[in-house]
């Protein structure tokens, strides 16, 4: 038994979700996830993995962001140590954001997907005007070989 546990222990979380599942909704990685992964979550880290930036800069870099749905997201990632908030006692007020290590660590991962997707976007675009394939299509549910439609 504790050979399992140990090898259980020694799993990759995907490798845990894909034996188990999602974790329970009170596991502290589905937040972390949720924030990292949130659209303005992704943009800021790879905006923010360049260089140190402003509030109004990084508003501007990622577009189409409020500056209320800016403020939260960038104070949920310093809230898990992913975003370094450095506060200038001026007038007006000065604040910078930069990655922390943790940040720069997640950031490279963010950055490889992002890139990852950016090159096979010409493919997932013809894969949105072509049809489905036979064998991704939904089956006919109206059909008697169906098992839905024969119970």
């Amino acid at each position: 038994m504790a050979t399992q546990t140990k090898l259980i222990a020694s799993e990759s979380f995907s490798e845990q979700v894909r034996r188990e599942g999602l974790p329970s909704t009170e596991c502290p990685c589905r937040e972390m996830l949720k924030d990292v992964t949130s659209p303005w979550g992704i943009l800021l880290l790879i905006v923010l993995m360049g260089e140190v930036r402003r509030f109004s800069e990084l508003r501007r870099m990622v577009g189409g962001v409020s500056e209320k749905m800016l403020s939260q997201t960038l104070k949920r990632l310093e809230a898990h140590g992913l975003v370094h908030r450095k506060s200038y006692e001026t007038v007006p007020p000065h604040v910078e954001y930069s990655l922390t290590p943790l940040g720069r660590t997640v950031g490279e991962k963010v950055e490889a997907l992002a890139d990852c997707i950016d090159t096979i976007l010409p493919d997932i675009l013809d894969a949105r005007r072509s049809p489905p394939s036979p064998k991704h299509a939904y089956p006919d549910l109206a059909s008697t070989d169906n098992p839905v439609t024969r119970l």
